[in-house]
């Protein structure tokens, strides 16, 4: 919303800039003189310019800008193009490692819990009820 209004107050100050330009010539001096007092005033109020500060930005949260980079229009050369496309994938890369790493423990975690499970059944002498009850699993690994 501040944009929209930076942009009317943009739009007002060139309409006035233009309707002082054509009327210039038309203005006493001391008119002339009253303006530039005012002028000066102005930019001696004026606020600071506002300093933008980079933020931290993930590597693949410009990946649509990333053909750009390497695009002979740029400028840069085809070895830093492709360079600059690795540095994108690096990431992606990392993060599928990364999941099918996780999936792995978990199968091994989990093929661990049920070959318990089984030595747990095979060597209690049970009747085949017990093995057919819902809640006897929780009993299991409740007393492991």
């Amino acid at each position: 919303m501040s944009n929209a209004l930076d942009q009317k107050e943009a739009e007002f100050a060139l309409k006035v800039r233009r309707a002082l330009d054509e009327s210039i010539t038309t203005l006493p001096a001391a008119s002339l003189d009253k303006l530039a007092v005012a002028r000066r005033t102005a930019l001696a109020r004026k606020k600071p310019e506002k300093v933008v500060v980079p933020v931290f930005a993930p590597a693949l949260a410009g990946a649509g800008m990333a053909p750009s980079l390497g695009s002979p229009a740029s400028g840069s050369s085809g070895k830093r193009g492709r360079f600059s496309r690795l540095t994108l994938a690096w990431p992606l890369l990392a993060l599928v490692v990364g999941l099918a790493g996780i999936a792995y423990w978990e199968d091994q975690q989990r093929t661990a819990e049920l070959a318990d499970i089984d030595a747990a059944m095979l060597s209690d002498n049970l009747p085949l009820d017990a093995y057919l009850d819902h809640g006897f699993n929780a009993y299991l690994t409740r007393n492991h």
